[in-house]
């Protein structure tokens, strides 16, 4: 099976960002990560000491989380096995090529009822782009090419953390939208953030000008939020699951029941019929 990135792409891509002098401040999504991380973390009724992140940009995550081991996120994680109470995968899960053999390798770094949390991009992300830039190359060339990376919705996720192994799986997500001058602004904070196209599948010959210029009319045209500004969507999803552990409650089996439901209720039991 063909890889859906391509790993030597994304780190050419994610080392450019870092040495743009704008990189800082570009990385918003990534400050908004951590924030949302460490209000879960406070709810959460438990403290943890051996914390591992999963990142492509450790010097931002290690300034939040000082005592955290930093790991990149390769293709086999430098995780050793039950060594953490706590594993972060860093907003770099949606560049995955195996996502749930991310999670398995996530899993097995936990000790037993550690804590893993997951954020990155979701399927709402830069929605505004895609159907633009497609409608505008379908026009201009006659075609489609892979140009913004397809990204998981949230309804498939919790199904992922079950087949990883976690129990008690949570998939939740919020939304937050940005403006910009113009799609070249857009475009360049992309680069910026080190999330431009690293797609196997992606064009490798430069793309014609029109295509572009069509692209910002159409997004000018349907997603202008004000003069001379335009709105881009970023949905960030977090997913959260423990690892397997006796003290954590687990659902009860069918039919142990010790009431029926409507005399819980205080309801009368009406029988079940299929007529219409």
């Amino acid at each position: 099976m063909n890889a859906l990135t391509n790993t030597t792409a994304l780190q050419r891509n994610r080392l450019r960002a870092r040495k743009r002098p704008d990189h800082a401040s570009a990385m918003f999504l990534h400050r908004a990560a951590i924030a949302d991380l460490q209000e879960r973390l406070i709810e959460v009724n438990k403290s943890f000491t051996r914390l591992a992140i999963v990142t492509g940009f450790p010097e931002l995550w290690q300034q939040a989380f000082p005592t955290a081991a930093c790991v990149p996120d390769a293709d086999r994680l430098d995780l050793s096995a039950g060594s953490h109470d706590l594993v972060i995968h860093a907003m770099g899960l949606h560049w995955a090529n195996d996502p749930v053999g991310q999670m398995v390798q996530c899993r097995l770094a936990l000790m037993p009822d550690g804590l893993f949390l997951a954020i990155f991009p979701g399927g709402q992300t830069l929605s505004e782009l895609r159907t633009c830039l497609a409608e505008a190359e379908a026009a201009i060339t006659g075609g489609l090419s892979p140009r913004v990376l397809p990204m998981a919705e949230i309804r498939d996720l919790g199904g992922l953390l079950q087949r990883a192994g976690f129990a008690l799986p949570v998939a939740d997500s919020f939304t937050t939208t940005a403006t910009y001058a113009s799609l070249g602004n857009l475009m360049a904070d992309l680069r910026t953030m080190g999330e431009t196209n690293a797609l196997s599948a992606r064009l490798r010959k430069p793309t014609r000008r029109a295509v572009f210029s069509r692209a910002a009319t159409i997004y000018s045209d349907v997603h202008g939020v004000e003069v001379d500004r335009i709105k881009a969507t970023f949905e960030l999803i977090c997913l959260t699951g423990w690892a397997p552990h006796e003290s954590q409650q687990t659902p009860l089996k069918p039919g142990s029941a010790r009431q029926r439901l409507a005399e819980a209720l205080r309801v009368p039991e009406l029988p079940f019929s299929t007529d219409g």
